[in-house]
């Protein structure tokens, strides 16, 4: 049996063309996403910052650009999430200035140490030419940069003995972030720098294995650190910021309105972050003098006079950690 074709029937190309445009047109815009790591956990002062960021953006765009947060090293480790950005699978951070100086050595002159008293004094370095200059570095690795947010400044808790004296840190296993300027610092006093995580830290306190940590109050409570660990000396040796960052490859994608929305958005969730842990500083404080022995080393800069000169010996050669040390010590004079 012989099956007769059947005539092909042909669409003029105009009324394709019209059909594709009104189902484009009747199609929903898909909204963008950007995925923003950080190691921090989710009642940190960066996490929380974070999250106003990302309400303040979702609300800038109704809702046509989110930002999917990933906290508590979700992503990795800060090293992982750097190159993630440099590479453009991750879109975003808000990293430590710790590991950030890995990638800009001028970032090591914020740890500079006895620099700042409080955080609202290293809050108002962060305005400093030298300051803008060590994130405008960062174009160069691939990451442009929003511009600095702070936990506490450091201090020191023991398990057996409040600190008075370098005798009484050295031999002393200390917690610490291991990165070149806290290592230099803590070396030079003759302790012994024990760089374990985070969350071991609770345990390594309870079983001997640490002596001490160079700890921010936030974390400090947040980890309930002081239940194991009952002498804390208050010495405000360093500040310790954070740096807000993007991968140049999503910035670059980014329409000038998407850019717009997210430049704001930072700004306005920094500048919260800081008055907050301004906040938290006396909160955690009085805290911790309901809990422990808290001491107020009055003399601490020159207590840990060889210390701060093996830093000095070790990074003050940089000519932009120079400027960023005049400028600020010029606006804490000033105040």
């Amino acid at each position: 049996m012989t099956t007769a074709a059947r005539p092909s029937i042909r669409r003029p190309l105009t009324l394709i063309l019209l059909s594709a445009s009104m189902t484009a047109a009747s199609a929903p815009v898909l909204a963008k996403e950007l995925r923003l790591g950080m190691i921090t956990p989710s009642q940190h002062i960066w996490t929380q910052t974070a999250e106003q960021f990302a309400k303040a953006v979702a609300e800038r765009s109704d809702g046509d650009l989110t930002i999917a947060l990933f906290p508590a090293g979700q992503l990795g480790d800060e090293s992982a999430m750097f190159s993630q950005m440099e590479t453009g699978l991750l879109d975003m951070g808000i990293m430590t200035a710790a590991l950030t100086s890995q990638r800009e050595p001028s970032i090591v002159g914020w740890f500079t140490p006895f620099l700042f008293n409080s955080v609202e004094e290293a809050a108002q370095a962060s305005e400093t030419e030298a300051a803008q200059q060590m994130l405008a570095n960062l174009e160069g690795r691939g990451l442009h940069a929003f511009g600095y947010t702070f936990a506490g400044m450091r201090h020191i808790l023991m398990r057996d003995a409040r600190v008075e004296s370098v005798d009484d840190v050295a031999g002393k296993n200390m917690r610490i972030i291991p990165f070149a300027a806290m290592n230099a610092w803590w070396r030079a006093m003759d302790a012994r720098p024990t760089p374990i995580s985070l969350p071991d830290v609770y345990q390594g306190l309870q079983n001997g294995l640490l002596d001490g940590v160079d700890i921010d109050l936030d974390a400090l409570v947040g980890s309930g650190f002081y239940e194991v660990a009952e002498h804390l000396t208050l010495t405000s040796h360093m500040a310790f910021p954070a740096v807000s960052v993007m991968s140049l490859t999503t910035y670059a994608s980014l329409s000038d309105e998407e850019r717009q929305i997210i430049d704001e958005a930072m700004a306005e969730a920094l500048a919260w972050g800081i008055e907050a842990q301004i906040e938290a500083e006396q909160r955690n404080l009085a805290t911790l003098q309901e809990a422990i022995d808290v001491f107020t080393l009055e003399n601490a800069e020159s207590v840990f006079a060889p210390a701060n000169q093996a830093f000095a010996d070790r990074f003050g050669d940089h000519p932009l950690i120079q400027a960023f040390q005049e400028q600020s010590a010029e606006l804490v004079d000033v105040e």
